[in-house]
């Protein structure tokens, strides 16, 4: 208990920290930071907490049998599941900011300039969002380990590094230099956990990670350019209508180059979608992890 108390400690260090680096840039900022990682956290939270809630009791079980052949298998189709919603989203967030910020935020006080402010701060976190989802997932192979140290350490030298970062970019960029620092910080967490878990489970066949990065890549192309498009010529509409329209018609445009490109990673996250049930929907993330 003791590092993860550490660990959780390090993330509000940060929040703090970040809160007082963005209070010295002007009317807004703090606000606009805050909103945007709400806004970053929802795809984060449904997808990559619960993904990796169903799988830690596999990785532990594995783990706990000295089973690392089998517990590599695991952990490459549980990101692999993580990647193919998770790359998309990042895309999504980054191209679709404006229009979703004004969905969900721009009422009563929360003016148009806000709004901008928001997406600004948006455009910066969102490409955090692989970061986030897949130290989720990796981190839970560490702690399957029994190793709660490692991910508690890295996560320090990742407050130093945002700190860092954030000091430097908050001149050219303003705000958005310390989403950047947040963001820097999370790809090397994520990278770094990666490496040191593929070692201590001795190897990872990333052909499959790779491929279907690949794969999903091109299907969120297909996807990110008509939303490029909308934003720019239908942005002012009512902001319920295109807020939700683009996210409907880029989740219909993306899932449909995903079948086009035989992704095997579709039918079983379908199939989670479909059992919405608790208990279902619980079986059906064990399936997924496993197979």
């Amino acid at each position: 208990m003791a590092p993860r108390l550490l660990g959780l400690a390090a993330v509000q260090i940060n929040f703090w920290i970040n809160t007082i680096l963005a209070s010295g840039l002007g009317a807004g900022s703090v606000s606009a930071l805050n909103y945007a990682w709400m806004i970053v956290l929802l795809p984060e939270g449904i997808v990559a907490q619960a993904v990796a809630t169903a799988a830690f009791p596999t990785f532990a079980a594995l783990g706990a049998q000295r089973r690392f052949g089998e517990l590599r298998r695991v952990l490459c189709n549980t990101l692999r599941a993580v990647l193919f919603i998770t790359i998309p989203a990042t895309v999504g967030l980054f191209v679709w900011r404006t229009p979703l910020v004004r969905m969900l935020l721009e009422r009563g006080q929360f003016t148009a300039h806000s709004t901008e402010l928001t997406a600004y701060a948006l455009a910066f976190y969102s490409l955090g969002l692989i970061g986030l989802s897949v130290t989720e997932i990796v981190a839970r192979g560490f702690y399957a380990l029994h190793d709660t140290r490692t991910p508690v350490i890295i996560a320090l030298v990742s407050l130093v590094l945002n700190t860092a970062i954030s000091l430097w970019a908050r001149g050219p960029l303003g705000f958005g230099g310390l989403a950047l620092g947040d963001t820097t910080a999370n790809t090397f967490e994520m990278v770094a956990l990666l490496v040191l878990l593929t070692w201590r489970i001795g190897g990872m066949d990333l052909k499959p990670l790779v491929n279907t990065a690949l794969r999903s890549g091109v299907a969120t192309i297909a996807m990110a350019v008509p939303l490029l498009w909308a934003a720019s010529h239908l942005g002012t509409g009512h902001a319920l209508l295109v807020g939700a329209g683009g996210l409907v018609v880029g989740a219909l445009i993306y899932l449909a180059g995903a079948a086009l490109l035989g992704m095997p990673e579709l039918p079983a996250v379908w199939s989670m979608v479909l059992h919405r049930q608790p208990g279902k929907r619980a079986q059906q993330g064990g399936q997924l992890v496993r197979h």
